[in-house]
């Protein structure tokens, strides 16, 4: 084409010869130097057909600004799909959490379900075009999605899941263990989300719509992790020490958020039917600090769970801390506060974790406890 255009430049000498040569010029030499705005800007299914390929096209000042421009529109075709089962899993978080957990902690649990479908739906995404608008000085990336790969992906993830759905749920059945049921329901109902998430990307993926319809369904799994947590999992609280009807209220509230099914304390008929204790002991001390300005109090906690039938002790949380302020009272007040809060906010999801079975607790044997045992 250039030697085309160098051609009609020697030759032309005329009026008419150089509008062809002008025009010449403005299509057929721009078009070698990539300056014609390529059809999959405005129409990218002329080379990836619907039926087989996702697309979307993003434009930016930068390539890589295109490119992630170009990931969010094929993500945003997967989002209104996550969006309308929003009201779904906030449902089974809401029912997790005993119907007390608050607009933020929903709020986080449905944005990490969001991240995995996001981050997921990006695994198999490419970039197939560029293009670089010299005029506007913009630039322009196609992102493209292989719809039988993306499938194959998919089914993969929700068949295991699947597999361990119902490992699980089969174990929840067969165990006495009311710890050991409750970790396994637990584990199979977030599954069973996680699961959803997958299939429903996956009818998005399949040019017929269809997913994969699961036996078992989280709501149902729910109600009965909520029986095993309300009649087999009972935990009896027990505090002793400093201000131990406050720190024993601090934790009773911060497990009963958690979900943590609450029975009477030490002298109350209903310990008998509590599957776990919560001992714990509390104390606060005014500590001696050459400061001529400020008094300090010392705070600190020390609590175990245990198995009632055997006294067993599974594991220990333990937590100290010290809080300043110009008189002893205020002082001692501001150790309280903390006390209280870190009871509520750190000690109860701890143990709640370790019942469902997410995370373990020290043990006696390689524990040195928050209070000083000479005291």
């Amino acid at each position: 084409m250039m030697s085309l255009c160098r051609r009609w430049w020697r030759q032309s000498i005329g009026g008419t010869e150089w509008v062809i040569l002008i025009v010449l010029w403005w299509s057929g030499c721009t078009w070698v130097s990539g300056q014609i705005r390529p059809p999959w800007i405005d129409d990218p299914h002329q080379a990836y057909p619907a039926t087989d390929y996702l697309t979307g096209v993003g434009q930016a000042e930068s390539r890589q600004g295109a490119a992630d421009q170009a990931y969010a529109a094929v993500a945003r075709i997967f989002k209104a799909n996550v969006d309308s089962h929003v009201k779904d899993w906030e449902t089974y978080f809401l029912v997790e959490k005993r119907k007390s957990a608050t607009i933020e902690e929903r709020r986080l649990a449905l944005e990490t379900v969001t991240k995995v479908s996001t981050d997921k739906v990006l695994e198999n995404v490419r970039i197939m075009e560029t293009w670089y608008d010299q005029v506007k000085g913009v630039y322009y990336a196609l992102a493209v999605m292989n719809r039988s790969q993306a499938e194959a992906a998919l089914l993969d993830r929700v068949l295991a899941l699947d597999q361990a759905i119902e490992a699980d749920v089969a174990e929840s059945r067969r165990v006495s263990d009311a710890v050991l049921k409750v970790r396994k329901l637990r584990r199979a109902a977030r599954n069973l989300v996680m699961r959803d998430v997958y299939n429903a990307d996956l009818r998005i993926v399949r040019p017929s719509g269809q997913g994969i319809q699961s036996p078992y369904q989280a709501d149902g799994i729910v109600r009965e992790l909520e029986e095993v947590l309300t009649t087999g999992l009972k935990v009896a609280v027990q505090m002793a020490g400093d201000y131990a009807e406050i720190a024993q209220q601090a934790l009773t509230e911060g497990l009963v958020r958690e979900g943590i099914p609450i029975v009477g304390g030490e002298e109350d008929r209903e310990q008998n039917d509590a599957a776990l204790i919560v001992r714990g002991v509390t104390k606060l001390t005014l500590v001696q600090v050459h400061d001529p300005y400020f008094k300090y109090a010392r705070w600190c906690e020390d609590v175990e769970i245990s198995e009632r039938a055997t006294g067993r002790v599974l594991g220990i949380v333990s937590g100290s801390g010290k809080e300043g302020h110009v008189t002893e009272r205020e002082a001692i007040a501001r150790a309280l506060r903390v006390l209280r809060q870190h009871l509520s906010s750190e000690v109860a999801p701890a143990i709640t974790a370790y019942l469902f079975g997410e995370a373990e607790l020290p043990r006696p044997a390689r524990m040195q406890g928050g209070c000083p045992r000479d005291d």
